[in-house]
């Protein structure tokens, strides 16, 4: 089971971590960002700083050699530790360069985003981006320690923590019916976060353990991405870029709108679901001259078996199903539909 820490003081679970173990060097990945917000919190040994651009767009294999070049400058072995202090690109980022650089060195992740720490940092997906197409090249492994502290939530914008949020709804809508009715109940601006984070932690970790390579019932932690990923990649070098957060939250309307089609969700349910999410995200209508191109993205969707594009469609709220075969006229229509909510 991964080892995952929530605490109001991450130094003191870092401190033990570091007093429990052995390492010959230590090294923090922060981004310009973390590095100013975040960074000065850190109480540590004697250690290297590497800092990285922020944004997805940093997140490809340039940004690995400045990483790797870094820990090699420092003269790294094998018995080094590397701590992510950011959001998923730095963790997903980081994890990886870490479990590559000589074949393997330890790190953990101190997530510092909403959609980090409930989401991210949680499962050890680690990878990044290549020729444009999200999480192309990358691998499972799980991180030393996953320390989680709200202190970090503070240095974000509005935008951001909505960004996170939806993978809150998303573990909603996929694993617990009678949370959501509640959720859907609260104000926004009332939100516990620790509930949230926590609530959100333990059906991640649950989905998980139950299957850590995604063969099976992890697929459910896809939902919302097979068109969402695809919007947000096609759009990543554009002026109209989304956060991710924003992406996935059009694409569980559109994979709701499919389930619904297919009789695998009702009108209401479909309802509760629109009405929720536009009522936090704003409207991103997508283009007619952009639906091909995100047709083609969805072609290369990590959950997809030969020439099959496979998404995850909620079977009613509360409950999902993976490797539902959609079409493309599937996908094009809910865009149509999510156009028009």
């Amino acid at each position: 089971m991964e080892k995952i820490a929530i605490t109001s003081d991450f130094n003191i679970e870092l401190d033990k971590f570091l007093k429990s173990n052995t390492f010959s060097q230590i090294a923090v990945l922060c981004d310009e960002n973390t590095y100013q917000h975040c960074y000065p919190l850190v109480q540590l040994p004697n250690h290297t700083v590497i800092k990285i651009n922020a944004g997805e767009e940093f997140k490809n294999i340039e940004t690995c050699a400045i990483v790797w070049e870094a820990l090699t400058n420092a003269n790294f072995d094998r018995k080094g530790l590397l701590i992510n202090l950011g959001g998923g690109v730095i963790g997903d980022l980081g994890g990886f360069c870490a479990r590559t650089y000589k074949r393997g060195i330890s790190f953990i992740n101190i997530p510092t985003t909403l959609l980090a720490q409930v989401d991210a940092s949680i499962g050890g997906k680690l990878g990044i981006d290549f020729n444009g197409l999200k999480n192309h090249i990358g691998l499972f492994s799980i991180p030393e320690l996953v320390i989680v502290d709200q202190i970090f939530l503070k240095s974000l914008s509005v935008e951001e923590l909505k960004s996170g949020f939806a993978e809150v709804i998303k573990h909603h809508i996929i694993a617990d019916k009678k949370a959501w009715k509640k959720l859907i109940e609260t104000s926004y601006e009332k939100t516990d976060w620790s509930k949230v984070v926590n609530h959100s932690i333990e059906i991640k970790r649950k989905i998980v353990d139950s299957d850590p390579t995604e063969k099976g019932a992890r697929k459910l932690l896809n939902f919302g991405h097979t068109v969402g990923h695809a919007v947000e990649t096609f759009l990543l070098n554009t002026t109209n870029k989304l956060l991710h957060g924003e992406a996935v939250a059009l694409g569980m309307i559109c994979e709701s709108y499919i389930a619904s089609n297919r009789g695998m969700i009702s009108k209401n349910e479909l309802d509760e679901i629109i009405i929720y999410i536009n009522s936090l995200y704003p409207k991103h209508r997508i283009k007619e001259e952009y639906k091909q191109e995100i047709i083609r993205y969805t072609l290369q969707d990590k959950k997809n078996q030969g020439n099959k594009i496979l998404a995850v469609l909620p079977e009613s709220i509360g409950n999902a199903k993976w490797d539902c075969e959609i079409s493309n006229e599937d996908i094009l229509d809910s865009i149509d539909f999510y156009n028009q909510t």
